[in-house]
């Protein structure tokens, strides 16, 4: 595992389908954004012979972050797959963005993982958001690796970077992560740093040396053996302490030398198990070198210590109503499971879907179902249906490779799948399946929208329905109260490129106008109202005159009409009319054009005529009478109220508690909770947190969540309630 012979690579150009689950790899890189892990990406296919020295695909572009919005915004924005082979084994890099506001890449990249490797930077740390990704992956079990990067920064340090990693990733072990090689330093420079030039191989007790462009193998130096020592037993004793084999300690601590081999290979089977989770160091290569340092290692660790598809359980399948099925099997004989964990959209070929087989062999121009249940309320509608497969491909860079098929445990994109969406599954037609969705965060920072023309209000709807099929972590709202266009977010950067690909890729331009939540109107005291509707001007004349009564009630209660009328004041016929009458005009409003609610309308009186009396008319004095009683009331304005559950971090609590007060938020209740964080809840104004998924992360830094749930609406401040009244009449 990194201390054996160098590797021949695979030629990673051809697009070669993997033969056996065995064969086949699947990483997740994950760390936070600027850490390197797009830059480790195209340094592993550089040394796999996949991409030339500039990093650069065959045909031209670059391997990863090949996407016109990542090279403006510089920075990774979605989930990109870079296929590459080392020593016969078909390694799927899946590369994901750091930044917060694409966690739903990140998390799709996990669901298509066997294995993830943590990429950390020496200059910047483990941030909060890192140290959550790696609790998720503990709670499934997943296996880890570390990759410290940018060693060549001035005052990186690989041994202190080390600690900070066992402290972060280890707390229940730390003798679980250990380095597996020591950097190398060639000569000082003048600003009295010294570069990493190599690698020393702890278990091996060899020097892999990169500095002439091949990594060459040699013997340590007398001066280099005591450095070795130290942390070899260590290595040594965490390994075996993670051993299946029991005895071995005892062999060990009796003096007895275990050999190498013995040792390679529980450090695989430990690294497997998700039981010991190594740390390496990688490093830029040096001018025209063909391979980065520590490049081979990590491919040797990934290759000899990370599980087969054939050891990952798969999520669990049911029939898509719900009825449980048997666990999909790694078996490309087996009945066919396969999950659409990213969509993409082409100009020229159209909707492209990445998709990683669980169960089964996905071949070109089979008809498969398509099965997608859960998400209704982001804007996906339930769907099952049969497609036919497109063409197979592997994709590199702007590129597609066509492949014959796909086996259990391996990844492919498939084209013009064009009802599939993101976390759809693909079954057998005769035997349709659903996988059990990955989960996948809320979408809290709302984007009020409208077309800026009516070309393209024309496009609108069809570009937001492919942006939200593509993105399951946005939501599409048409909220019936405000009639704006809402596309729920996971913040500001998240916003931007829903924005941008609308733009470039879909044609549609629009504005992003202010996000109104819907208020409410109410009486605050009980008032009487006549309705009084009376019009002679030739021809059949209208006449109803009613007299009602309109009293509070409590939150939740609506509206109630009350029919008091006696002697006949108002015939029995139209009294639904008035009622009519009554909520129609509680629908627009009373004060400030916003719905009225939790009221009692008592009907006391009323007179008719018997010629001129209508249905028209006596729904007319209704809402008459209504706007009669209200000019004489106090009308309060309700805003709705949102829970709000904020788990943070212990160092954040009062920064956290402190603003939701300033935000006319209420502090319910505090609760512990695992890690070292605490659940906080409130109640708070929805017109308050418009944007508190951008403002939590900032007091938080980064480690903070929250969700929130509507729990009623409640009377407005007095001075704010005349704010909005007065913003109302101006429109």
């Amino acid at each position: 595992m990194g201390d054996k012979a160098n590797a021949h690579p695979g030629a990673a150009g051809r697009a070669t389908a993997a033969d056996h689950p065995a064969s086949v790899r699947n990483v997740v890189l994950v760390g936070h954004s600027g850490s390197g892990k797009t830059t480790l990406v195209e340094a592993l296919a550089l040394t796999a012979g996949a991409v030339n020295r500039a990093g650069r695909v065959e045909d031209g572009g670059t391997v990863s972050d090949y996407d016109e919005i990542e090279h403006r915004q510089q920075r990774s924005v979605q989930l990109s797959l870079v296929p590459v082979e080392w020593n016969g084994i078909k390694i799927n890099l899946l590369d994901t963005p750091g930044y917060a506001d694409f966690v739903g890449e990140l998390r799709a990249g996990l669901r298509a993982a066997d294995a993830a490797l943590f990429v950390v930077s020496a200059s910047d740390g483990v941030d909060g958001s890192t140290r959550m990704v790696w609790e998720e992956c503990a709670a499934v079990g997943m296996p880890r690796a570390i990759v410290i990067t940018h060693l060549e920064a001035a005052r990186a340090d690989f041994d202190e970077m080390t600690r900070n990693c066992a402290e972060a990733f280890g707390a229940d072990d730390p003798d679980a992560v250990l380095p597996l090689y020591l950097p190398l330093h060639g000569e000082q420079g003048p600003d009295g740093h010294a570069p990493v030039t190599g690698l020393i191989g702890l278990l091996s007790q060899k020097l892999f040396e990169y500095s002439s462009g091949e990594r060459k193998e040699s013997e340590p130096g007398p001066d280099q053996s005591p450095l070795i020592e130290a942390a070899r037993n260590r290595l040594i004793e965490g390994i075996i302490s993670e051993s299946e084999d029991e005895t071995l300690m005892d062999r060990y601590l009796g003096g007895e030398a275990i050999d190498l081999k013995t040792l390679v290979e529980d450090l695989e089977r430990a690294v497997a198990r998700g039981v010991f989770f190594p740390v390496l160091a990688a490093a830029p290569a040096a001018d025209g070198a063909r391979q980065g340092i520590g490049t081979v290692e990590l491919l040797e660790l990934v290759t000899g210590g990370f599980p087969t598809p054939l050891e990952h359980e798969a999520p669990s399948v049911t029939t898509p109503d719900g009825k449980p099925r048997e666990a999909a099997t790694c078996d490309p004989d087996g009945p066919l499971v396969a999950e659409v964990v990213k969509t993409a959209s082409d100009p020229y070929v159209g909707r492209i879907s990445l998709v990683r087989v669980f169960s089964g062999t996905l071949r070109p121009d089979e008809t498969v179902h398509v099965s997608g249940h859960g998400l209704a309320d982001r804007g996906h509608e339930d769907h099952d249906v049969d497609e036919r497969i497109g063409a197979l491909s592997r994709p590199f860079g702007k590129q597609q490779r066509s492949l014959s098929h796909c086996i259990a445990g391996d990844m492919a994109c498939v084209a013009k799948l064009n009802r599939a969406e993101t976390g759809d599954t693909l079954s057998a037609k005769d035997d349709p399946l659903l996988m059990e969705p990955w989960e996948m965060p809320d979408p809290l920072l709302p984007l009020a929208i409208q077309a800026h023309s009516k070309q393209d209000e024309d496009k609108l709807s069809q570009g937001l329905s492919r942006l939200v099929a593509e993105d399951p972590t946005m939501r599409l709202e048409q909220n019936q109260d405000t009639h704006q266009v809402v596309l729920w977010c996971l913040g500001e950067a998240h916003a931007d490129v829903a924005l941008e690909r609308l733009r470039s890729r879909y044609g549609v331009q629009v504005d992003v106008v202010p996000h109104k939540v819907s208020l409410r109107e109410t009486f605050a005291n009980r008032s009487a109202g006549r309705g009084r509707h009376v019009k002679q001007s030739g021809g059949h004349g209208q006449y109803a005159i009613c007299a009602i009564e309109v009293e509070p009630l409590p939150g939740g209660s609506g509206i109630e009409f009350v029919d008091k009328v006696v002697g006949g004041a108002v015939p029995r016929q139209f009294i639904p009319s008035v009622e009519k009458g009554v909520r129609a005009q509680a629908a627009k409003g009373v004060a400030a054009g916003y719905p009225l609610i939790d009221v009692r309308v008592t009907l006391l009186d009323g007179k008719a005529h018997s010629v001129d009396s209508s249905d028209a008319a006596f729904q007319t004095a209704g809402a008459l009478a209504l706007r009669e009683a209200a000019a004489d009331a106090k009308i309060h304005l309700l805003e709705p109220v949102a829970e709000v559950s904020v788990l943070v971090g212990d160092d954040y609590v009062g920064p956290v508690m402190s603003d939701l007060s300033g935000r006319r938020g209420r502090v319910v209740g505090t609760e512990q909770a695992p890690g070292g964080r605490t659940l906080v809840r409130a109640e708070v104004p929805e017109i308050e947190i418009g944007r508190y998924a951008v403002d939590l992360r900032s007091i938080s830094h980064g480690t903070a969540r929250f969700n929130r749930r509507y729990a009623r609406h409640e009377p407005m401040p007095p001075q704010l309630g005349e704010k909005m009244r007065e913003q109302a009449k101006e429109h």
